[in-house]
């Protein structure tokens, strides 16, 4: 007798017997805007992730009816872009809900492990160079290498309830620290910080600080907030401008570091997974450390196939919790010395 597929085993559907595939679903069947509007990503995009993705996605094993590559990405687009494991989603690929947590599972490692190909700081001369003209460009801030800033996603609880995960307003998060350059496109994300703690903190414990102290980055700067302390790589507002010059550096600084926090609302618009409007992400803080970072690979991807219009504030629950900081100016002298004569030399 036949075995209705709602009660095959997941594994039995992920990774299939003789390779064959479960292929209920066909992209060719439907209209780009239906992709667009169930799954966020138009059909040629869906495509290149296949072919990205696809040898990690099929790993042979003995069982049968393995759910493709295809049917997985979909599985794993849907949740990242709407938040949720909608039955409808998993009837119209057909497969389980549990299946498709699955797939989001498999995806989601399969985008990590490329997590160094899409997101890192361009090296040749020429490319480094083009990244501080495009900064430039935006409001006359000469040397900017990125711009720099923390966002919160929520997440449940952790089983051992660890407070450290506990943010300034009360609720569970990760902190996320950021950069990207002036298109939005992100050249560092560190997704697993606690959300207890502070931005600062998470700057001087991250891997970004000793790549930028130990590395070839002596010709340029980050821009980062005043929840940051001055480093000789980093520069920050001044706290109290008095001069002209102070004033134009300030503003210059202020319209050119807000462009972390428009990839910000874009990333949350696209991905409703981290915008907290479907609730807080019900996983581990690893796994959904993870979620953030494949989020990220995919908003890059996306820049790099044109799909980059910025989007309107997402509308989640979760607000960024407000830093209750003292201005956190530099002891550093050499860094005193640095933004002073960036003072002299483009804002006098």
């Amino acid at each position: 007798m036949a075995v209705p597929i709602a009660v095959l085993d997941c594994d039995l559907l992920l990774y299939g017997r003789g390779h064959r595939t479960l292929d209920r679903f066909k992209l060719d069947d439907v209209t780009d805007e239906y992709l667009v509007s169930t799954y966020g990503f138009p059909r040629q995009f869906i495509y290149y992730l296949v072919d990205l993705l696809g040898a990690s996605l099929s790993r042979p094993t003995q069982r049968s009816r393995a759910i493709s590559p295809e049917t997985q990405i979909l599985a794993a687009l849907g949740f990242y872009t709407s938040g949720s494991f909608q039955t409808r989603m998993g009837d119209a690929i057909g497969i389980s809900q549990a299946s498709m947590s699955r797939c989001v599972a498999n995806v989601t490692e399969a985008l990590v492990e490329r997590a160094p190909q899409f997101i890192h700081f361009p090296e040749d001369e020429a490319a480094v160079q083009s990244l501080k003209d495009d900064f430039y460009g935006l409001a006359g801030m000469p040397g900017v290498l990125g711009v720099v800033d923390c966002t919160h996603v929520a997440i449940k609880a952790p089983n051992a309830e660890d407070l450290s995960y506990v943010n300034r307003k009360g609720l569970h998060s990760l902190n996320c620290l950021m950069v990207c350059d002036a298109r939005g496109v992100l050249l560092s994300a560190e997704t697993h910080w606690p959300g207890s703690l502070p931005d600062c903190t998470v700057l001087q414990q991250a891997a970004l600080t000793s790549q930028f102290e130990s590395e070839l980055h002596k010709d340029g700067w980050l821009l980062g907030d005043s929840s940051f302390f001055l480093q000789t790589w980093l520069m920050t507002p001044l706290h109290i401008p008095e001069t002209p010059a102070e004033y134009r550096y300030n503003m210059a600084h202020s319209a050119t570091h807000n462009v972390i926090e428009r990839t910000f609302r874009t990333i949350r618009s696209r991905f409703r997974c981290l915008d907290g409007s479907k609730g807080t992400l019900q996983y581990s803080p690893e796994k959904s450390s993870h979620i953030i970072l494949a989020c990220c690979v995919l908003h890059n991807i996306s820049l790099e196939h044109g799909l980059d219009v910025w989007s309107s504030p997402a509308t989640g629950h979760l607000e960024q919790p407000e830093e209750d900081y003292e201005q956190m100016e530099s002891m550093d002298s050499e860094a005193c010395r640095i933004r002073q004569e960036l003072l002299l030399t483009h804002f006098s």
